[in-house]
Formats: structure tokens, C-alpha cells, sequence
């Protein structure tokens, strides 16, 4: 899988994308998906680095089954929470919402 953080004023945003979805295009409803490189490809890691990074984050964004797998065991992701896109790669993402 690839990862990619962002720090913001409220925390660590994490973008973790499967390897073999980075640069693919899908078709969800009336728009299309792009799994973009800029966004999502920045360091290559295992599952339990991305579970540890998604631990710490305050922001997620994740596509494909990999990765989408670690949020559910990072207890960020609940099923009911995931979006197939084209009836196949599962999207999901969490925010926490600073007060």
C-alpha cells in the first residue's frame, strides 16, 4: 500500500491508497474516482505501519481493500461506513470533528 500524510493546524491527515489502484480511474454514480499519485502515493508500507499511522490521525481517506482492511482494524472504519465504488473498491473515510 501507499500512504501519504498532511499536517494541518488540527492534526495528521492520512491518504492511503492500494498499490495496484494508484493512477486508475472508476465510474461512481454520475462521476468518476480518480485514485490520484499526488494525492495518495507517497511512501510505500506493511499493515501495521498504516494501522499505527491511522491510529494517530485525525483525518482518513482510504481506497481499496488493503487499505480500507487496516481502517476497519484501526477502529476508524465500520462497515456500514464504506462506499463501493464500481461495485468492487471499497472507499471509505473518517473525521474527527475539532470542537
Amino acid at each position: 500500500m501507499y500512504y501519504k500524510t498532511y499536517e494541518s493546524r488540527y492534526g495528521l491527515m492520512v491518504a492511503v491508497a492500494d498499490k495496484e489502484l494508484i493512477g486508475k480511474k472508476f465510474k461512481f454514480k454520475d462521476t468518476e474516482f480518480f485514485v490520484n499519485p499526488r494525492f495518495y502515493q507517497g511512501e510505500q508500507a506493511d499493515q501495521n505501519t498504516i494501522i499505527q499511522l491511522l491510529k494517530k490521525a485525525i483525518s482518513v481517506n482510504l481506497v481499496g481493500p488493503k487499505a480500507v482492511a487496516c481502517g476497519k482494524e484501526a477502529g476508524v472504519i465500520q462497515e456500514e461506513n464504506i462506499l463501493m465504488i464500481n461495485k468492487k473498491v471499497p472507499h471509505a473515510q473518517y473525521v474527527v470533528i475539532p470542537t
